[in-house]
């Protein structure tokens, strides 16, 4: 799939990187990012403190159901902030094959079937039962509003930039 249907791809806005609008050829697909999301087992999250200075924090999450989902307690600077501001900055640990998610951060209510289907998720991936449910620490679900990411390989051929409708 090229682009989620509430989504456009296209070229990012780097003319200094030599990356042009017009180039077209050799543009990632959205299957790579679903992959990337699915097979990475850290992932960085940036927020926002109160007096605005960044906060950035590894956490384990799960691509679930088209989405990135992690939880975290309830007490922890990032779920402070992310309850007072709920824009975020998602990426992963590689510079080589660079995705980078902006967006906001939704408190995912979840049903008892939800919560045992994506308690089953991390326990594939993570071999540790998450116990949702079983505490009221939350879980967050990232809505993207934009995606850059490029394989450094190939780059800027594979600089790849989506939009997502508000």
């Amino acid at each position: 799939m090229i682009a989620p249907k509430q989504a456009r791809r296209l070229r990012p806005n780097m003319p200094h990187y030599g990356i042009l609008p017009g180039q077209l050829d050799s543009m990632l697909e959205w299957d790579w990012v679903e992959g990337q999301m699915a097979a990475a087992r850290n992932y960085w999250v940036a927020t926002s403190n109160a007096d605005g200075s960044p906060h950035c924090a590894p956490v384990w999450g799960v691509w679930f159901e088209g989405a990135f989902t992690f939880g975290t307690d309830k007490q922890s600077v990032k779920a402070r902030n992310i309850q007072r501001d709920n824009r975020a900055i998602v990426h992963l640990e590689s510079g080589d094959e660079t995705l980078i998610i902006q967006g906001k951060l939704i408190a995912t209510q979840m049903s008892p079937e939800l919560q045992k289907r994506m308690g089953a998720a991390y326990i594939e991936k993570y071999q540790l039962d998450p116990q949702i449910g079983e505490t009221d620490n939350p879980f967050f679900r990232l809505l993207p509003r934009k995606v850059m990411a490029w394989l450094e390989s190939d780059y800027p051929a594979t600089a790849t930039c989506w939009l997502f409708d508000e």
